[in-house]
């Protein structure tokens, strides 16, 4: 299923196939004919046997005979390895290894390297097989091409023959650095211990390496004993040594002990270098004590060093660690104006920083500047932005630096398809998730832990738990063991489904499933039971988790606070918030505004105040929620004039007011009949890119519409924020909102400078669309279109569904074709409902063409015959009809798992 893949990354991109396919160049056919100024021959055959002929029968000038030059674009590794069995002899073997590997685009491996010393050994060529063997050391790029050189070593050795390769120390310091590089620990003991049995005395090279190795893994200890070796055999610890050992004590956690060897060095005659600063700034960085790593950096003039790029590069990342990033961004434009140029890491870290900040914009100017500098970006750099615009649900720009990073040949690995998955979870958008596993298996890349985690949480998220299930069951079968969050994740779904008791079950059965219940599962079914008024368990379960010696943190506390303010017990409520106090755990702003909140409903605004500043007092700033609180209690009494200076206040305090903080005051103004000031307010939102919600829209339609319904209704409306959020019921208003009344909105906001966008109608149309209010919402459809406004994925999939609950399939078809038309991706709960519509009508072929259309969308496999299959067919009980698709799916090659066709083999055997 590449290829519908593709046309997922379309939908992500909002961008027409056909369109694509003009952007990137086509290859050209397998079968077609190539140019002639362009041909040459076919891959000969026995390549290594003609080149034996051609060594063999002119050994002295084989170099110039335009035979062999006519081969060299064809000779690989492989050949080489199979030259060197046919009884060459060694110094033409040899000559022709050198002349070989001159050539551009040939790159010796391990095998043909070890190819060539079977045969120099074999003929006693030990001098020059000690030397190849040192090649094969550098050319090892990977563990495995090490292990591959290692266990030729044992064997050459091990062999009955004549002759034996015997290394001196400089290639034994060698191998040791190689597998120091790819921390061998133990590989690197047993090779010391050979040296030492072929009588091969260590020298300084040789023990610093081992130092070196065991200090990257903080190992002090062992390297200290390597480190006394030094001083046994007469020798002087160096600079490396030093600088090595203060590597270990910082990986250690042990900065003070690296500080007092980076002091003791001047006193022992050893020259502190770059390196020695860098390790001890990198360490002091680590231990979130940057400053000092600074004052140290402005101290390596002392011993005539400079910084280098990499001690820059530690420096900024400890600083964006801390949330420093001005200062960052100082230092990286200090690096330049001292000739020292950021270099791939330094730009990576500053990007990732700027990420995480949310400033992607920026992150994306440092990347175009990566760019003109000439420098290459990383997976580690894609990636970083990747999760950026993932996390802004800025879907198409993070496709954008997909799409960037490939044509730059850059492959993803699994962390980018995570990202992206993620990111299409977070944003409600499960199914194009799905389509990523699909990818991702067909770049023959392994889904982690975090992939079906992710996968899981958007199905749950989109109220699919039956499908959350079977992906834990396609995890199992993958050989992924599921973790304390897989299992948060299902246990907080059932919470807030309100099968608390379902998921206490799920709880009791972790410990035979070998999970243990950490702070996150504890405090899921802690809300879970808060939620559903049930405070004495949730009481219960918190004294369990302490017999558990599992520590309750702030989440699990703010549950109970929370769970108390709704029961009206806010003087428990305080002594909670004590108790949690005197166990260690700090209240969050969190904390404070759910008890803020539940006194202002009261009407205590003193209580209120002194707990904002008892909130100030523990170095918490009030954000947006604790804000919105106070904004909604004026709201409530009608003191507009307090609920805006508040608004005036989070301005200058940087707080950004959200949708809630912007709709309570419409509703205020709209409440006191001042229609114009609710409009300012929407102008105001807009004019910050505030996103108005279904509620803000909700109120104004309704105080168009009807004021009088309005003020003697009033009393209906109540707003509770931040965990429970509850407007005017929505559901009335789009019943009973007609076209002109739409059109009057839209006129109004236009004659307050907010034009009507796609966000607008979307609000309008969905919500017309939950109640059945077909006909209206197809008027708005092509209202906006005339308009020049695109609907987009959501107005078309509401009008989808909705037109499938009404058993409107007909009209459905042509919204599918039309979605699809415009690279937009149907849900497959729709699909569902419209080929069981389809098939219940006798529209079976119509039904397999809606089918066959389905499968070129890129749907991951599973999720399509567990949506439509099981839980439409089978349930619906066509199964001769399951079976018709299941063998259209088979034919058209999409990728099912092996527990998803047990469960569609299991359904139809039930019919």
């Amino acid at each position: 299923m590449r290829n519908p893949a593709a046309i997922i990354r379309n939908t992500a991109n909002n961008k027409n196939p056909c369109q694509l396919r003009h952007q990137i160049p086509l290859c050209t056919s397998s079968t077609a004919p190539l140019p002639q100024n362009l041909a040459v021959d076919p891959d000969p055959p026995d390549l290594p046997s003609q080149i034996f002929s051609i060594l063999s029968t002119h050994p002295r000038n084989w170099q110039k005979h335009p035979s062999i030059l006519k081969l060299i674009p064809f000779i690989s590794p492989s050949h080489i390895s199979s030259l060197y069995s046919l009884n060459l002899s060694p110094q033409t073997a040899l000559d022709f290894s050198y002349w070989i590997s001159q050539k551009p685009g040939f790159k010796h491996t391990v095998e043909s390297y070890s190819a060539l010393l079977n045969l120099l050994i074999s003929s006693n060529f030990t001098k020059a097989g000690e030397k190849i063997f040192l090649f094969m050391i550098k050319s090892c790029n990977s563990v495995e091409d090490i292990r591959f050189t290692l266990d030729f070593l044992k064997r050459a050795n091990e062999t009955d023959g004549e002759f034996r390769l015997m290394l001196s120390i400089k290639t034994y310091n060698t191998l040791l650095m190689s597998l120091s590089k790819f921390v061998l620990i133990d590989e690197m003991k047993r090779v010391y211990a050979e040296m030492l049995q072929n009588m091969i005395v260590p020298n300084i090279y040789t023990l610093n390496t081992m130092i070196n190795a065991y200090c990257k893994m903080g190992n002090v200890v062992e390297a200290q004993l390597y480190a006394s070796k030094i001083v046994q055999a007469g020798l002087n610890p160096d600079t490396f040594t030093y600088t090595s050992l203060i590597l270990g004590h910082c990986r250690n956690k042990d900065v003070d002990s690296g500080y007092g060897i980076f002091r003791m060095m001047p006193r022992k005659g050893c020259r502190r270098n770059e390196v020695s600063y860098t390790n001890l700034i990198h360490g002091l960085c680590e231990a979130k004590r940057v400053d000092e790593a600074i004052e140290l950096l402005r101290r390596m003039g002392e011993d005539d060093c400079r910084p280098t790029v990499r001690t820059y590069t530690v420096i900024i990342y400890g600083l964006c660690g801390l949330g420093r990033k001005l200062e960052a961004l100082q230092f990286f434009n200090e690096m330049s104006e001292r000739g020292c140029e950021p270099n791939v890491h330094t730009y990576t870290v500053l990007i990732d920083c700027l990420c995480k900040e949310n400033k992607v914009d920026e992150a994306r100017r440092l990347l175009n500047r990566m760019f003109k500098k000439g420098l290459v970006p990383s997976i580690v750099t894609y990636n970083a932005l990747i999760d950026g615009y993932c996390k802004e649900g800025l879907m198409e720009a993070a496709f954008e630096i997909l799409d960037l990073m490939e044509s730059n040949n850059c492959s993803p690995n699994a962390r980018t398809y995570n990202e992206l998955i993620c990111g299409f979870c977070e944003n409600k958008n499960v199914h194009k998730a799905m389509s990523l596993l699909n990818e991702l298996l067909e770049r023959k890349l392994s889904p982690t832990l975090i992939t079906y985690n992710s996968l899981i949480h958007g199905q749950c998220r989109a109220g699919h738990l039956d499908s959350a299930h079977r992906l834990l069951h396609l995890m199992n079968g993958s050989g992924l063991v599921p973790d304390q969050f897989t299992y948060s994740i299902f246990i907080d779904t059932l919470c807030k489904s309100g099968r608390v008791e379902e998921a206490h079950v799920l709880f009791d059965s972790l410990k035979e499933k070998g999970v243990k219940a950490g702070e996150v599962i504890y405090t899921a079914l802690i809300d879970g039971y808060c939620k559903a008024g049930k405070i004495d368990n949730a009481h219960s379960l918190l004294e369990r988790m302490l017999s558990d010696d599992c520590l309750p943190n702030s989440y699990t506390y703010n549950a109970l606070i929370d769970g108390l303010c709704q029961e009206k017990k806010v003087q428990e409520a305080l002594l909670l918030l004590e108790k949690m106090v005197k166990m260690g755990v700090k209240p969050t702003i969190y904390t404070y505004t759910i008890l803020i909140e539940e006194v202002l409903k009261e009407g205590d605004f003193d209580h209120a105040d002194r707990l904002l500043n008892q909130m100030v007092s523990a170095g918490l700033k009030p954000d947006v929620y604790t804000y919105t609180a106070f904004i909604q209690a004026y709201c409530s009494i009608g003191k507009l004039n307090e609920a805006e200076d508040l608004m005036v206040k989070m301005n200058e305090e940087g707080i950004v007011p959200d949708s809630v903080t912007y709709t309570l005051l419409i509703r205020a103004y709209a409440n006191l009949g001042l229609i114009y000031s609710a409009f300012d307010v929407l102008k105001r939102m807009f004019d910050a890119g505030c996103e108005p919600s279904h509620h803000t829209y909700a109120f104004l339609i309704k105080h168009l519409s009807n004021k009088r319904w309005m003020k003697e209704n009033s009393h209906v409306m109540g707003f509770y924020l931040v965990s429970n959020v509850t407007f005017v019921d929505v559901a009335d208003v789009w019943k009973m909102m007609e076209f002109d009344t739409a059109v009057k909105l839209f006129e109004t906001m236009l004659k307050h400078g907010c034009a009507p966008n796609v966000n607008t109608y979307g609000k309008l149309i969905i919500g017309l669309c939950k109640v059945g209010r077909l006909a209206v919402a197809q008027r708005l459809f092509d209202y906006m279109r005339e308009r020049g406004i695109s609907p987009n994925e959501d107005i078309y999939n509401s009008l989808l569904k909705c037109c499938c609950e009404l058993r409107l399939y007909d009209e459905a078809v042509r919204l599918v074709d039309a979605m699809i038309e415009h690279s937009h991706l149907p849900h497959l709960e729709s699909y569902k409902l419209l080929l069981c519509g389809l098939y219940d009508e006798g529209k079976n072929e119509k039904a397999k063409v809606v089918f066959c259309n389905l499968l070129h969308c890129g749907y991951n496999g599973d999720e399509v015959a567990w949506k439509i299959l099981i839980e439409g067919l089978l349930k619906k009980g066509h199964a001769d009809r399951c079976s018709e698709l299941v063998d259209i799916m088979e034919k058209k090659g999409c990728q099912i798992n092996p527990p998803t066709y047990s469960m569609l083999i299991e359904g139809l055997d039930g019919r």
